[in-house]
């Protein structure tokens, strides 16, 4: 999953007080380590354990879970969950019956497992480790009803990467394609299912052709914009496997008012 992004609200990253908002056991069970904090994220009383030096979450990966439509007792994957923030916000606000989150960096995978226990969710999602490009042989084929994936938004080209670093294999294909993402929804997408991704509007020819190519059709897409006067700096897309072909453009979401402020879709999204 993606570390950057849109920064969120600021009860998302602030650090939350032991003395104050959390009780000794609760601090016990999330076990923190080295550099983490626990954030509150405002519904139904969840909180997600970060890690201030790499993994935490941008607006992104809330408005993905804000796109997405699941219906109640749907089964759930969401790949590259990075520290399960997608899983977590989508069970705070749907019926969906099981979450799984695919996880390739073991570190994330942790947190993620840590955030799901912490929670007391343990019945409703999983955490996997394991890679992208296998998921196939990880799951069923066709035994999801949503697929959701936020992944890295700069192919191999874009600059020099660390492959080491969390933040790079976040924002890079170091270790998965656009086609890696796709290819395997469409194997582990039941027919009828859904699949929901946000990404970059520069790559939005590629990602159409590429859902196209592996019978995804892309059925929804919002484009999202910093202010009303500025260019669009993420799309989200909905895909449908098997679906007729026809697309329904939503109107623009726009994030800012002014610096600072946000657009009320936006607080609506947040739960605010």
């Amino acid at each position: 999953m993606r570390t950057d992004g849109y920064p969120v609200k600021r009860v998302f990253t602030e650090r939350v007080s032991i003395e104050v908002s959390i009780e000794n056991t609760f601090m016990k069970d999330a076990a923190l380590k080295e550099n983490e904090r626990i954030d509150d994220l405002e519904r139904n009383g969840y909180h997600i354990i970060q890690d201030t030096q790499r993994f935490c979450f941008g607006m992104d990966a809330v408005l993905l879970s804000g796109f997405a439509r699941v219906k109640d007792g749907a089964r759930v994957l969401d790949l590259g969950t990075g520290t399960g923030i997608i899983p977590i916000l989508l069970e705070a606000r749907t019926g969906a019956a099981h979450l799984t989150g695919l996880e390739i960096q073991e570190d994330s995978a942790d947190m993620a497992r840590r955030s799901v226990r912490l929670n007391g969710l343990e019945e409703k999602i999983d955490i996997v480790t394991g890679d992208l490009k296998e998921a196939g042989s990880l799951f069923d084929a066709a035994s999801f009803d949503v697929i959701t994936c936020n992944p890295p938004y700069m192919t191999d080209r874009h600059g020099l990467k660390n492959p080491n670093d969390a933040k790079a294999v976040a924002r890079h294909e170091i270790l998965c394609t656009l086609e890696d993402v796709v290819s395997q929804t469409a194997r582990l997408l039941r027919p009828g299912g859904n699949f929901y991704m946000v990404h970059r509007p520069f790559r939005l020819a590629e990602i159409l052709v590429l859902l196209h190519d592996y019978k995804l059709e892309p059925k929804r897409m919002q484009l999202v914009y910093p202010y009303v006067d500025k260019e669009p700096n993420m799309v989200l897309i909905e895909a449908n496997r098997g679906g007729r072909p026809r697309m329904t453009v939503e109107k623009p979401l726009i994030v800012y008012k002014e610096p600072g402020v946000y657009m009320q879709e936006i607080y609506d999204i947040y739960g605010y």
